[in-house]
């Protein structure tokens, strides 16, 4: 049975990556990946995403300064939400470079989210080492949406986001990680709450580990999680983009 599957994260649409677009996009639905979403992390990568969705069939864009780039601002977001996109993010906390301030990252993440509420649109989180401050922000507003973006971390943070009505998005990661801890929780998210994500072209999953990562290869991502479960690959696929359609409203 082919899969049908959504790479919820990706990168492709960025200047400098370095697979032909045309060809990822040709191997993507060759894999069953018929929708990807396009995930901007500043002000440049997310008017790329919105121009890249707009010339390819399945193709949806998420605009958002990702922490790391709060620095230079971040006050286009609201401007670039009113487009055709699908969600703001990636945005949120990242305490483990700190390439932005804290009191950056904080006010950056408060401006953004306030941005994603009043656009009713989903959001993409990247929380990293910062959970202590992330929380409290998220519960200081009312009708947040959206999800936990390349989760790694404990099963305590993971049910304080399944409390909170998130989903999580799991990735190459969840295929080589060695840590038993990390093992055991991808193995117990329920599968009402997941999303596949490439991260491409980071984070390559297994067997493709080397090389750089492109959607078609979520389709790796679904079979771990079939494994872990002891399931068929085609159960995974069915729930996580029904998922993704309902989240992030893809017809």
């Amino acid at each position: 049975m082919s899969l049908q599957l959504v790479d919820t994260h990706c990168h492709i649409h960025e200047t400098g990556y370095q697979l032909d677009p045309r060809e990822v996009l040709i191997r993507a639905r060759a894999a069953g990946v018929t929708k990807m979403i396009c995930v901007g992390t500043n002000e440049q990568s997310s008017r790329e995403a919105i121009d890249f969705a707009a010339r390819h069939d399945g193709m949806y864009a998420a605009v958002g300064v990702h922490p790391h780039d709060t620095k230079a601002g971040y006050d286009t977001i609201s401007e670039l939400a009113s487009h055709d996109v699908v969600a703001i993010g990636e945005i949120g906390l990242d305490y483990f470079y700190k390439h932005s301030t804290r009191e950056v990252q904080i006010a950056a993440l408060e401006s953004q989210v306030q941005t994603a509420i009043d656009h009713d649109l989903p959001i993409i989180f990247h929380v990293r080492e910062s959970f202590e401050d992330f929380w409290p922000i998220v519960d200081n507003f009312h009708g947040i949406r959206g999800e936990l973006h390349s989760f790694t971390d404990t099963q305590a943070n993971l049910d304080k986001g399944f409390e909170r009505g998130l989903y999580v998005g799991v990735n190459g990661i969840s295929t080589f990680t060695k840590d038993p801890a990390q093992q055991a929780m991808y193995a117990r998210i329920p599968l009402e709450r997941m999303l596949l994500e490439t991260d491409a072209p980071f984070l390559t999953p297994t067997p493709y580990r080397g090389t750089i990562n492109e959607p078609a290869y979520v389709s790796e991502v679904a079979k771990h999680h079939a494994l872990l479960r002891g399931i068929e690959p085609h159960i995974v696929a069915t729930a996580t983009t029904a998922n993704a359609n309902e989240l992030f409203h893809l017809k």
